[in-house]
Protein backbone atom coordinates (compact mmCIF):
# COMPACT_ATOMS: atom_id res chain seq x y z
CA UNK A 1 0.00 0.00 0.00
CA UNK A 2 1.19 3.23 -0.78
CA UNK A 3 -0.02 4.75 2.21
CA UNK A 4 -2.28 4.70 5.32
CA UNK A 5 -5.99 4.26 4.74
CA UNK A 6 -7.58 7.34 6.57
CA UNK A 7 -10.99 7.03 5.90
CA UNK A 8 -12.66 4.81 8.39
CA UNK A 9 -15.47 2.65 8.41
CA UNK A 10 -18.20 3.06 10.70
CA UNK A 11 -20.83 0.46 12.14
CA UNK A 12 -23.42 1.20 14.64
CA UNK A 13 -25.54 -1.16 16.30
CA UNK A 14 -28.56 -1.12 18.47
CA UNK A 15 -29.48 -3.64 20.80
CA UNK A 16 -33.11 -4.67 23.36
CA UNK A 17 -33.10 -5.48 26.55
CA UNK A 18 -36.35 -6.55 28.37
CA UNK A 19 -34.70 -7.45 31.61
CA UNK A 20 -34.65 -4.68 34.53
CA UNK A 21 -32.27 -6.76 36.93
CA UNK A 22 -29.31 -5.20 34.32
CA UNK A 23 -29.04 -1.96 36.38
CA UNK A 24 -26.90 -1.05 39.63
CA UNK A 25 -27.59 1.64 42.06
CA UNK A 26 -25.05 3.97 43.32
CA UNK A 27 -24.56 5.63 46.84
CA UNK A 28 -27.22 8.82 45.11
CA UNK A 29 -30.10 6.29 45.25
CA UNK A 30 -29.46 7.07 40.74
CA UNK A 31 -30.13 4.34 38.65
CA UNK A 32 -27.14 3.80 36.40
CA UNK A 33 -28.04 1.31 33.70
CA UNK A 34 -25.03 -0.85 31.99
CA UNK A 35 -26.23 -3.20 29.47
CA UNK A 36 -23.68 -3.57 27.25
CA UNK A 37 -21.29 -1.71 29.14
CA UNK A 38 -21.15 -5.18 31.42
CA UNK A 39 -19.56 -7.37 28.71
CA UNK A 40 -16.44 -8.40 30.00
CA UNK A 41 -13.11 -6.86 28.01
CA UNK A 42 -11.00 -9.53 27.75
CA UNK A 43 -13.68 -11.92 27.06
CA UNK A 44 -15.43 -10.31 24.87
CA UNK A 45 -14.50 -6.41 23.74
CA UNK A 46 -10.64 -7.32 23.08
CA UNK A 47 -11.69 -10.67 21.09
CA UNK A 48 -14.17 -8.79 18.79
CA UNK A 49 -10.86 -6.38 18.13
CA UNK A 50 -8.97 -9.02 17.62
CA UNK A 51 -11.28 -10.32 14.87
CA UNK A 52 -11.16 -6.58 13.61
CA UNK A 53 -7.44 -6.51 13.48
CA UNK A 54 -7.16 -3.33 15.64
CA UNK A 55 -5.84 -3.05 19.71
CA UNK A 56 -7.25 -0.37 22.34
CA UNK A 57 -4.81 2.09 23.00
CA UNK A 58 -6.48 4.14 25.91
CA UNK A 59 -9.35 4.29 27.81
CA UNK A 60 -12.23 6.65 29.34
CA UNK A 61 -15.93 6.14 30.80
CA UNK A 62 -18.68 8.08 32.25
CA UNK A 63 -22.24 7.72 33.83
CA UNK A 64 -23.28 6.85 30.38
CA UNK A 65 -20.92 5.14 27.94
CA UNK A 66 -17.32 3.76 27.50
CA UNK A 67 -14.85 5.07 24.78
CA UNK A 68 -12.24 3.07 23.48
CA UNK A 69 -9.07 4.68 21.40
CA UNK A 70 -7.85 1.69 18.82
CA UNK A 71 -4.66 1.59 16.84
CA UNK A 72 -7.24 2.62 14.38
CA UNK A 73 -9.88 4.97 15.69
CA UNK A 74 -12.36 4.38 18.16
CA UNK A 75 -14.94 2.32 20.27
CA UNK A 76 -17.80 3.74 22.50
CA UNK A 77 -20.11 0.94 24.47
CA UNK A 78 -23.28 2.62 25.93
CA UNK A 79 -26.23 0.54 27.35
CA UNK A 80 -27.98 -0.23 24.54
CA UNK A 81 -25.45 0.61 20.77
CA UNK A 82 -22.04 -0.36 20.35
CA UNK A 83 -20.22 2.09 18.24
CA UNK A 84 -16.98 1.13 16.38
CA UNK A 85 -14.89 2.93 13.60
CA UNK A 86 -11.77 1.75 12.16
CA UNK A 87 -9.80 2.59 9.54
CA UNK A 88 -6.33 1.38 7.33
CA UNK A 89 -7.37 -2.25 6.75
CA UNK A 90 -9.49 -3.29 9.19
CA UNK A 91 -11.98 -5.64 8.54
CA UNK A 92 -14.48 -4.20 11.04
CA UNK A 93 -17.92 -5.68 9.26
CA UNK A 94 -16.05 -8.97 10.77
CA UNK A 95 -17.64 -7.48 14.69
CA UNK A 96 -20.99 -8.25 14.02
CA UNK A 97 -21.41 -11.81 14.40
CA UNK A 98 -19.30 -11.66 17.48
CA UNK A 99 -20.79 -9.08 19.12
CA UNK A 100 -24.55 -10.28 18.10
CA UNK A 101 -22.98 -13.46 20.28
CA UNK A 102 -22.02 -11.81 22.88
CA UNK A 103 -24.74 -9.75 23.60
CA UNK A 104 -27.21 -12.61 23.10
CA UNK A 105 -25.55 -15.13 25.60
CA UNK A 106 -24.27 -13.28 27.93
CA UNK A 107 -26.98 -10.69 28.19
CA UNK A 108 -30.45 -11.75 26.18
CA UNK A 109 -29.93 -9.00 23.99
CA UNK A 110 -31.83 -8.90 20.94
CA UNK A 111 -30.13 -6.84 17.76
CA UNK A 112 -32.52 -4.20 16.71
CA UNK A 113 -31.13 -1.66 14.02
CA UNK A 114 -27.54 -1.74 11.97
CA UNK A 115 -25.91 1.32 10.37
CA UNK A 116 -22.50 0.99 8.17
CA UNK A 117 -20.82 3.97 6.87
CA UNK A 118 -18.04 4.91 4.90
CA UNK A 119 -16.20 7.29 2.04
CA UNK A 120 -14.46 6.30 -0.65
CA UNK A 121 -11.17 4.41 -0.16
CA UNK A 122 -7.51 6.49 -0.62
CA UNK A 123 -6.29 2.42 -1.50
CA UNK A 124 -9.46 0.37 -2.08
CA UNK A 125 -7.17 -2.25 -3.77
CA UNK A 126 -5.82 -2.56 -0.30
CA UNK A 127 -8.54 -3.89 1.85
CA UNK A 128 -9.21 -7.24 2.70
CA UNK A 129 -12.98 -8.82 2.04
CA UNK A 130 -15.42 -8.02 2.59
CA UNK A 131 -14.43 -4.77 2.41
CA UNK A 132 -13.39 -5.18 -1.27
CA UNK A 133 -16.32 -3.00 -2.77
CA UNK A 134 -19.51 -1.75 -1.68
CA UNK A 135 -21.02 -4.62 -3.01
CA UNK A 136 -19.23 -7.06 -0.94
CA UNK A 137 -19.86 -5.76 1.89
CA UNK A 138 -23.25 -5.00 1.62
CA UNK A 139 -23.34 -8.67 0.42
CA UNK A 140 -21.79 -9.57 4.14
CA UNK A 141 -24.33 -7.32 5.66
CA UNK A 142 -27.47 -9.21 4.16
CA UNK A 143 -25.61 -12.57 4.84
CA UNK A 144 -24.62 -12.15 8.68
CA UNK A 145 -27.53 -10.14 10.07
CA UNK A 146 -30.44 -11.64 12.00
CA UNK A 147 -33.27 -11.88 9.12
CA UNK A 148 -35.34 -10.07 11.94
CA UNK A 149 -34.42 -6.94 10.24
CA UNK A 150 -36.03 -7.10 7.60
CA UNK A 151 -36.05 -3.36 6.57
CA UNK A 152 -33.10 -2.98 4.88
CA UNK A 153 -31.19 -0.27 2.30
CA UNK A 154 -27.87 0.16 0.51
CA UNK A 155 -27.10 3.58 -1.17
CA UNK A 156 -24.16 5.07 -2.35
CA UNK A 157 -24.94 9.07 -2.23
CA UNK A 158 -22.70 10.49 -4.97
CA UNK A 159 -20.88 13.48 -5.00
CA UNK A 160 -18.67 15.72 -7.77
CA UNK A 161 -15.65 14.89 -5.91
CA UNK A 162 -15.43 11.01 -6.78
CA UNK A 163 -13.23 10.71 -3.22
CA UNK A 164 -15.99 11.59 -1.24
CA UNK A 165 -18.93 9.71 -1.89
CA UNK A 166 -20.92 8.59 0.60
CA UNK A 167 -22.12 4.58 1.36
CA UNK A 168 -24.60 3.89 4.05
CA UNK A 169 -26.39 0.56 4.58
CA UNK A 170 -29.00 0.03 7.06
CA UNK A 171 -30.68 -2.58 8.13
CA UNK A 172 -33.84 -2.18 11.39
CA UNK A 173 -36.41 -4.26 13.13
CA UNK A 174 -40.30 -2.47 12.65
CA UNK A 175 -40.45 0.73 14.60
CA UNK A 176 -43.39 1.60 16.45
CA UNK A 177 -46.32 3.76 15.39
CA UNK A 178 -45.78 6.35 18.35
CA UNK A 179 -44.03 6.23 22.03
CA UNK A 180 -46.19 3.37 23.11
CA UNK A 181 -43.91 0.70 22.75
CA UNK A 182 -45.63 -1.31 25.30
CA UNK A 183 -48.06 -2.74 23.09
CA UNK A 184 -45.51 -3.01 19.97
CA UNK A 185 -46.52 -6.52 18.50
CA UNK A 186 -43.27 -6.59 16.12
CA UNK A 187 -40.26 -7.61 17.45
CA UNK A 188 -38.76 -5.47 20.62
CA UNK A 189 -37.47 -2.42 19.33
CA UNK A 190 -35.24 0.22 20.92
CA UNK A 191 -37.27 3.16 21.81
CA UNK A 192 -34.84 5.58 22.20
CA UNK A 193 -33.40 4.95 18.90
CA UNK A 194 -36.87 5.18 17.29
CA UNK A 195 -38.30 7.62 19.01
CA UNK A 196 -36.03 10.26 20.15
CA UNK A 197 -32.79 9.80 17.61
CA UNK A 198 -30.16 11.85 17.88
CA UNK A 199 -28.30 13.71 15.09
CA UNK A 200 -24.89 12.73 13.60
CA UNK A 201 -22.17 14.18 12.04
CA UNK A 202 -19.53 12.41 10.30
CA UNK A 203 -16.77 14.67 8.74
CA UNK A 204 -14.02 13.56 5.94
CA UNK A 205 -11.85 15.88 5.02
CA UNK A 206 -8.50 15.59 2.48
CA UNK A 207 -5.91 17.77 1.57
CA UNK A 208 -4.83 19.11 4.86
CA UNK A 209 -3.34 22.45 5.15
CA UNK A 210 0.51 21.27 5.22
CA UNK A 211 1.60 23.24 8.01
CA UNK A 212 -1.09 22.62 10.25
CA UNK A 213 -0.73 18.91 9.22
CA UNK A 214 2.80 19.27 10.71
CA UNK A 215 1.70 19.59 14.33
CA UNK A 216 0.41 15.89 14.35
CA UNK A 217 3.68 14.40 13.69
CA UNK A 218 5.85 13.66 16.83
CA UNK A 219 8.81 15.32 17.37
CA UNK A 220 11.95 13.03 17.03
CA UNK A 221 13.29 11.29 20.19
CA UNK A 222 10.68 13.04 22.76
CA UNK A 223 10.70 10.34 24.99
CA UNK A 224 7.16 10.76 25.89
CA UNK A 225 4.10 8.88 25.84
CA UNK A 226 1.65 8.34 23.38
CA UNK A 227 -1.13 9.84 25.72
CA UNK A 228 1.36 12.55 27.51
CA UNK A 229 2.24 12.91 23.37
CA UNK A 230 -1.51 13.12 22.50
CA UNK A 231 -2.25 15.86 25.17
CA UNK A 232 0.28 18.04 23.67
CA UNK A 233 -1.42 17.91 20.39
CA UNK A 234 -4.60 18.30 21.79
CA UNK A 235 -3.65 21.63 23.07
CA UNK A 236 -1.25 23.18 20.79
CA UNK A 237 -3.64 22.62 17.69
CA UNK A 238 -6.73 23.83 19.54
CA UNK A 239 -8.79 20.19 19.73
CA UNK A 240 -9.65 21.41 23.27
CA UNK A 241 -11.20 24.18 21.97
CA UNK A 242 -13.82 22.75 20.21
CA UNK A 243 -15.97 21.64 22.94
CA UNK A 244 -14.33 23.44 26.18
CA UNK A 245 -16.53 20.99 28.61
CA UNK A 246 -15.69 17.54 27.11
CA UNK A 247 -13.59 15.02 28.84
CA UNK A 248 -11.12 14.20 26.45
CA UNK A 249 -9.04 10.78 25.62
CA UNK A 250 -6.17 11.28 23.32
CA UNK A 251 -3.08 9.46 21.68
CA UNK A 252 -0.51 10.14 19.57
CA UNK A 253 1.15 7.88 17.08
CA UNK A 254 4.93 7.37 16.64
CA UNK A 255 5.60 9.19 14.41
CA UNK A 256 2.85 10.56 13.58
CA UNK A 257 -1.10 10.29 13.44
CA UNK A 258 -3.68 11.38 15.95
CA UNK A 259 -6.94 10.56 17.81
CA UNK A 260 -9.02 11.60 20.68
CA UNK A 261 -12.42 11.12 21.98
CA UNK A 262 -14.66 13.48 23.35
CA UNK A 263 -17.19 13.38 26.04
CA UNK A 264 -19.81 15.20 27.42
CA UNK A 265 -22.67 14.07 29.09
CA UNK A 266 -24.10 11.30 26.89
CA UNK A 267 -22.49 12.65 23.61
CA UNK A 268 -19.49 11.35 22.09
CA UNK A 269 -16.82 13.16 19.96
CA UNK A 270 -13.92 11.30 18.12
CA UNK A 271 -11.13 12.91 15.47
CA UNK A 272 -8.77 11.32 14.01
CA UNK A 273 -5.76 12.24 11.83
CA UNK A 274 -3.72 11.04 9.19
CA UNK A 275 -1.29 13.44 8.41
CA UNK A 276 1.29 12.53 5.70
CA UNK A 277 1.44 14.71 2.57
CA UNK A 278 0.53 13.40 -0.49
CA UNK A 279 -2.73 11.49 1.40
CA UNK A 280 -3.74 13.46 4.73
CA UNK A 281 -6.79 13.17 6.19
CA UNK A 282 -8.57 14.08 9.39
CA UNK A 283 -12.38 13.06 10.58
CA UNK A 284 -14.28 14.67 12.77
CA UNK A 285 -17.41 12.97 14.17
CA UNK A 286 -20.05 14.05 16.73
CA UNK A 287 -23.78 13.47 18.11
CA UNK A 288 -25.83 16.25 19.46
CA UNK A 289 -29.71 16.55 20.30
CA UNK A 290 -32.76 18.97 19.96
CA UNK A 291 -34.92 17.77 22.80
CA UNK A 292 -32.77 17.98 25.73
CA UNK A 293 -30.75 20.92 26.23
CA UNK A 294 -27.26 19.54 25.22
CA UNK A 295 -27.41 21.32 21.86
CA UNK A 296 -24.10 21.17 20.63
CA UNK A 297 -23.14 24.66 18.59
CA UNK A 298 -22.88 23.22 15.36
CA UNK A 299 -21.34 26.75 13.97
CA UNK A 300 -18.66 26.83 16.31
CA UNK A 301 -17.81 23.26 16.51
CA UNK A 302 -17.43 23.48 12.62
CA UNK A 303 -15.74 26.49 12.31
CA UNK A 304 -12.51 25.21 15.39
CA UNK A 305 -12.28 21.99 12.57
CA UNK A 306 -11.84 23.96 9.89
CA UNK A 307 -9.32 26.23 11.42
CA UNK A 308 -7.26 22.91 13.10
CA UNK A 309 -7.36 21.47 9.49
CA UNK A 310 -7.79 24.11 6.70
CA UNK A 311 -8.90 21.07 4.46
CA UNK A 312 -8.89 21.08 0.92
CA UNK A 313 -12.43 19.32 0.12
CA UNK A 314 -14.47 18.40 2.75
CA UNK A 315 -17.70 16.26 3.38
CA UNK A 316 -20.42 16.34 5.63
CA UNK A 317 -22.69 13.37 5.99
CA UNK A 318 -26.35 14.85 8.65
CA UNK A 319 -27.82 11.48 9.93
CA UNK A 320 -31.03 12.53 11.26
CA UNK A 321 -34.89 11.59 12.56
CA UNK A 322 -35.63 14.92 10.82
CA UNK A 323 -34.88 19.21 10.78
CA UNK A 324 -32.89 21.13 9.12
CA UNK A 325 -29.39 20.32 10.77
CA UNK A 326 -27.77 19.98 7.47
CA UNK A 327 -28.54 23.51 6.82
CA UNK A 328 -26.41 25.32 9.64
CA UNK A 329 -24.15 23.15 8.51
CA UNK A 330 -23.44 24.76 5.17
CA UNK A 331 -24.16 27.48 6.43
CA UNK A 332 -21.10 27.27 8.89
CA UNK A 333 -18.89 26.29 6.19
CA UNK A 334 -19.49 28.09 3.66
CA UNK A 335 -18.41 31.28 5.82
CA UNK A 336 -15.47 29.65 6.69
CA UNK A 337 -14.34 30.09 2.90
CA UNK A 338 -15.66 26.89 1.34
CA UNK A 339 -17.67 26.10 -1.77
CA UNK A 340 -20.48 23.23 -1.59
CA UNK A 341 -19.74 21.77 -4.71
CA UNK A 342 -22.53 18.98 -3.94
CA UNK A 343 -25.97 17.65 -1.98
CA UNK A 344 -27.83 14.80 -1.69
CA UNK A 345 -30.51 13.30 0.68
CA UNK A 346 -31.57 9.85 1.26
CA UNK A 347 -33.95 8.17 3.38
CA UNK A 348 -33.53 5.16 4.84
CA UNK A 349 -36.44 2.96 6.50
CA UNK A 350 -37.75 3.18 10.11
CA UNK A 351 -33.46 4.47 9.94
CA UNK A 352 -33.94 8.45 9.30
CA UNK A 353 -32.55 10.71 7.02
CA UNK A 354 -28.53 11.29 5.75
CA UNK A 355 -28.00 14.54 3.64
CA UNK A 356 -24.55 14.34 2.43
CA UNK A 357 -22.67 17.33 1.31
CA UNK A 358 -19.31 18.51 0.15
CA UNK A 359 -17.10 21.61 -0.25
CA UNK A 360 -14.03 22.66 -1.60
CA UNK A 361 -11.80 25.73 -0.51
CA UNK A 362 -11.97 28.70 -2.66
CA UNK A 363 -8.22 29.29 -4.17
CA UNK A 364 -7.42 32.86 -4.68
CA UNK A 365 -5.89 33.18 -8.21
CA UNK A 366 -2.56 34.84 -7.66
CA UNK A 367 -2.17 38.46 -8.91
Amino acid sequence: MAGFEGFEKRLELHFFDDDPTTTTTTTTSTFHYLGLRKLDFHQCINQTLQAVQCTVVSALGNSFFDAYVLSESSLFVYPTKIIIKTCGTTQLLKSIQPLIFYAQTHLGFTLTSCRYTRGSFIFPSSQPFPHTSFKDEVSYLEDTLPTALHNRKASIMPSKSSSHAWHVFTATTAACDSCACDSCEHVPCNRDYYCNQPYTLEICMTDLDPILARKFFRRLGDGSTGDSAGKEMTEFTGIDEINEEALICDFAFDPCGYSMNGMHGEWYSTIHVTPEDGYSYASFECVGSTNNGMEIDVAHVLRKVIQIFRPGTMSVSTTSGGGDVWRRVASAVESMGLKRRSFAMDEFPEAGSVVFQTFTAIRRKSA
